[in-house]
């Protein structure tokens, strides 16, 4: 791994919290992601499923978790199921987990091959009269392709027709949101580097330049320091598509004059940080570029003192939409005259049509439901824009921020925001 072992402290707690919640005379059953072929003989990298990497740690294929809380047996409580080493395997593929290992990163004392799981979870199932089982609820996700949650689904409903089923994810949604100290500074290493990479384009950046060669200069920074690359795929977006809200092809020429919009974020020891930010190709802002990033920082610091405890995302939402109304009305994009308030949000939707915020963690677009009400240790983003499609402008700016009893916490302070600090570094290229 790239990153510093994680104290197994974490996932034993984590275990803990999901096991209160847990109903007597149950099982609970968490795979790992699937190896994902590419083309040919090759895979795409694997990335673990957040959910049993949440609960144990492991980043490794073929990993299954069973949690019985109340199990007589206090060393069967918890038992792992891994892959068993194999020599041939390991001497093409690399190296694999040895039982030892395994309970040092998750804390778990019971680790057992994978050949064992069959009976081991069909004595327990008999044992037992319910079973929690865990499928990927995120209410944008839609996918052809059946993960093994999903599969094994299938499989053990087929096998224990009588026993009664529950859905793990609401649990874990709930228990994800607030996050432990340690989950904490491992999202503040993710936007530290993060920061850097900004940093670094900033000096980077001139007319001429590849969309792909900035984001080769991002790569390059995170992979530098110890990140596993990007927690999603990196929008560089220079002129007319900085207004393309999910443009990922990053294979145009920056041309002199336009802008160009860098949405991005490592992801750290599984951890995602996610920031956007929007700069002059040239190095200098024309004064409408000027003026239209002014008003989105004015919307974005307002909104970040909006993330208190006892709001919603859906809530900052609507008090964010009357502060875009004001500006654009400043920036001459819609008149004080109009009155109704269906016209007015069919004029702020030309110009700025999406959310302002999501919950962050684990994964980029992590778990939580716009009407959760926010506490202290969720961690969100904060990203408002406007986006004039007819002048070539598309701004929008992006921090990370913790909620807490008190202040917001911006986990990406430190990085540049304001026009004069972006316009001085990039001079100094």
């Amino acid at each position: 791994m790239r990153y510093s072992m994680i104290n197994s402290d974490l996932f034993v707690k984590n275990r803990q919290k999901l096991m209160q919640n847990i109903k007597k005379k149950s099982l609970v059953l968490v795979h790992s992601n699937d190896e994902m072929p590419r083309s040919g003989d090759q895979n795409f990298a694997f990335r673990q499923n957040a959910d049993l990497f949440y609960l144990t740690g492991i980043v490794q294929e073929e990993t299954s978790l069973v949690l019985i809380p109340d199990n007589a047996n206090e060393k069967e409580r918890e038992i792992l199921f891994i892959l068993k080493p194999d020599l041939e395997h390991e001497i093409w593929n690399g190296h694999k987990l040895t039982k030892e290992e395994a309970m040092q990163i998750s804390g778990i004392e019971t680790v057992k091959w994978n050949d064992e799981f069959e009976l081991i979870f069909q004595d327990y199932a008999f044992r037992n009269k319910r079973i929690y089982l865990n499928l990927n609820e995120s209410p944008k996700f839609r996918s052809e392709t059946a993960d093994k949650n999903r599969r094994k689904l299938d499989e053990i409903q087929l096998k224990f027709p009588l026993h009664q089923y529950l859905r793990l994810a609401p649990i874990l949604r709930d228990l994800r949101l607030i996050k432990e100290p340690e989950e904490i500074e491992l999202i503040q290493k993710a936007c530290d580097i993060t920061s850097e990479a900004f940093k670094r384009v900033l000096k980077f950046i001139k007319p001429e330049v590849k969309e792909y060669e900035i984001e080769a200069e991002i790569t390059h920074e995170f992979i530098r320091k110890g990140a596993e690359g990007h927690s999603y795929l990196p929008i560089i977006a220079s002129g007319k598509d900085s207004c393309v809200l999910h443009y990922v092809y990053n294979d145009k020429t920056c041309k002199d004059g336009d802008l160009v919009l860098m949405d991005f974020g490592a992801e750290y020891a599984g951890y995602a940080a996610d920031t956007t930010r929007t700069v002059p190709v040239s190095g200098k802002f024309t004064p409408r570029q000027k003026d239209v990033y002014s008003a989105v920082l004015r919307v974005f610091r307002k909104a970040v003192e909006l993330m208190r405890p006892g709001t919603t995302i859906n809530e900052i939402n609507k008090q964010v939409n009357a502060l875009i109304d004001a500006e654009l009305i400043n920036l001459g994009l819609c008149s004080e005259e109009i009155s109704t308030q269906e016209a007015k949000d069919a004029i702020r939707i030309k110009y700025f049509m999406h959310g302002t915020s999501h919950f962050m963690g684990l994964d980029v677009h992590d778990v939580g439901l716009k009407d959760t009400v926010l506490a202290p240790g969720m961690v969100l983003s904060c990203e408002p824009g406007i986006y004039i499609e007819e002048e070539n402008i598309g701004i929008r700016l992006e921090n990370d921020i913790l909620v807490t009893e008190n202040s917001p916490i911006d986990l990406l302070a430190n990085e540049v925001l304001e026009i004069e600090d972006i316009e001085r570094l990039m001079s100094s290229r």
